[in-house]
């Protein structure tokens, strides 16, 4: 193969989008790498699970509605344990060997080669968790970012979707100016609805789900 027809490969109307986006991640890691500075959006080990997209602040924040369906989608993924950059890349990165090659060896019509990135990506989502799950103590133990794991019982915030019963929701606490966001359930069954101020009192360090109540203090 000749550098030409890698270019004309890697920037084909198929493989553009996924060449810049792969570019777009080399230029992070090594921003990462020389500067020490790492910008983690992570799906923490105990926090950010089930959430949108919204991270100004560089955490993912729990949807009002029910998260359960697409919280246990990323739990299969293991990305309540590995960060998510780390599982974007890679998953990202095979993705993209896996449309360059097979344009290169199997000349698509461009239409056929879009509709086969919605597989290829899902493949490679997959087995980037294969990859990565022999690194998943690695990043239990470093909480992902190598800072010990916090205290959260006694602290206090509010519900960002109701809980009852055995209902798993959704709470947000601060850690100081930080905001985080935790897998909770009602201690004794109770209702509590959304946004309502709850305080931990109990945890499954297990499941990585923390017990509430509502707190005395509005």
């Amino acid at each position: 193969m000749t550098f030409q027809e890698f270019l004309n490969i890697a920037f084909s109307p198929v493989n553009t989008v996924l060449s810049v986006l792969l570019g777009l991640s080399v230029v992070y890691w090594l921003f990462t790498i020389i500067t020490g500075l790492d910008i983690d959006v992570g799906l923490h080990s105990d926090l950010d699970v089930g959430a949108d997209t919204h991270v100004p602040d560089g955490h993912f924040h729990a949807p009002d509605h029910d998260p359960s369906a697409w919280m246990h989608f990323l739990k299969f993924l293991n990305l309540d344990i590995v960060p998510i950059t780390y599982f974007l890349t890679l998953s990202l990165l095979i993705t993209w060997l896996g449309s360059f090659y097979l344009n290169y060896f199997i000349p698509l019509p461009t239409w056929a080669g879009i509709l086969i990135l919605f597989p290829l990506f899902i493949a490679g989502m997959l087995l980037t968790k294969v990859i990565l799950k022999p690194l998943n103590p690695f990043f239990k133990e470093i909480n992902h970012k190598g800072e010990a794991s916090y205290a959260f019982l006694g602290r206090e915030g509010r519900l960002k979707s109701s809980i009852q019963d055995d209902k798993i929701g959704m709470m947000e606490v601060f850690i100081g100016s930080d905001p985080m966001t935790l897998m909770v359930r009602s201690n004794d069954g109770t209702k509590l609805e959304h946004g309502t101020r709850v305080m931990i009192v109990d945890e499954d360090l297990d499941k990585r789900v923390y017990y509430v109540q509502k707190s005395m203090r509005y």
